[in-house]
């Protein structure tokens, strides 16, 4: 999906060549004849869009089978201040690759991203029991490594274009445990909101004010109240103490909306400390027309308010 950002003169994004960031990367056109510079890990493609070193940082976000890259949002909630771009979502295929005429009983050792080989375990424990898992900082740097080792007992957990670049043979394909396997990325800049299109999805991370009873059902009461429908919540430690959480909430709706800025300011004066991820276009569907209804019924109400605000102190 392309949206109407900034214009991309550098990419940064995992490495090396072959990654399936790489591959949502080349979905888009204009990213994909941007400069492109090639980071050694996630918090590395964070960092160079933080400190200008990239006009543009991408990366993995979300697994449809793992679920969030924690790596990834950890960054973006404590470490830097990043806004999203865009979102970009694709379909994720696995492949065990090595080299020619190795068979699955020779196979001693796997190497991949852990997030890869996660979603591979049903596979493993099945067809690979005694193999040791080895990690690698992605995909490609396994299909890489093991080009460069030649070592015949090992295998890696990679894409097709990894086993094309570093002239690997593919062993077994689609070997994820689940076939509708996807994983969304994002696209962030230091800058930068991107104009609502109508389709639109918001992430906001909420601190809040105080640990009590009912704080959570609080903040969510204010969506609710508005028909706001959320499509992500998920806690994630603060770092400052045991049980301490701040939650990630991904919502329908654009900062430009009336009804989801009256929603944070509700949030901000009443909740907590609200961390403002962006508002950009989303690949969801079907929800738009509910959104339209609410945000019109909404300016309604706040309409018949004004007018009777008005009537104060008349005859």
């Amino acid at each position: 999906m392309t949206a109407a950002v900034r214009s991309a003169s550098q990419v940064a994004y995992l490495g090396p060549p072959g990654t399936f960031t790489e591959e949502a990367l080349l979905t888009q056109a204009d990213l994909a004849e941007a400069d492109r510079l090639l980071c050694r890990s996630i918090p590395e493609v964070l960092g160079a869009a933080a400190d200008g070193r990239a006009a543009l940082g991408f990366t993995a976000i979300e697994n449809s089978i793992e679920g969030t890259v924690n790596v990834a949002l950890d960054a973006l909630i404590f470490e830097h201040d990043l806004l999203i771009q865009r979102e970009v979502v694709i379909d994720v295929h696995l492949h065990l690759l090595g080299f020619s005429g190795t068979s699955m009983d020779e196979i001693r050792r796997v190497i991949s991203f852990p997030v890869a080989t996660a979603q591979c375990r049903r596979y493993l424990t099945e067809k690979l029991p005694h193999a040791e898992e080895i990690a690698a900082n992605s995909t490609a740097a396994a299909a890489r490594d093991l080009a460069v080792s030649n070592d015949r007992t090992a295998a890696a957990i990679g894409t097709i274009l990894s086993q094309q670049l570093y002239g690997l043979e593919l062993i077994a394909a689609d070997i994820a445990d689940h076939s509708e396997n996807q994983t969304r990325f994002v696209a962030v800049s230091h800058t930068g909101i991107p104009a609502p299109t109508g389709q639109d999805k918001t992430s906001i991370v909420v601190f809040q004010r105080s640990d009590r009873s009912g704080s959570l059902m609080g903040i969510l009461a204010e969506f609710a109240a508005r028909s706001i429908n959320l499509t992500k919540l998920e806690s994630r430690p603060t770092k400052k103490a045991l049980g301490d959480y701040c939650f990630l909430i991904d919502l329908e709706g654009h900062v430009a909306d009336q009804l989801v800025a009256d929603c944070l300011t509700s949030i901000v004066a009443k909740h907590g400390e609200v961390k403002f991820l962006g508002s950009y276009a989303t690949n969801v569907k079907g929800s738009e027309d509910q959104g339209t209804a609410a945000t019109s019924a909404w300016s309604e109400a706040r309409n018949w308010v004004e007018n009777l605000q008005g009537q104060v102190g008349g005859v």
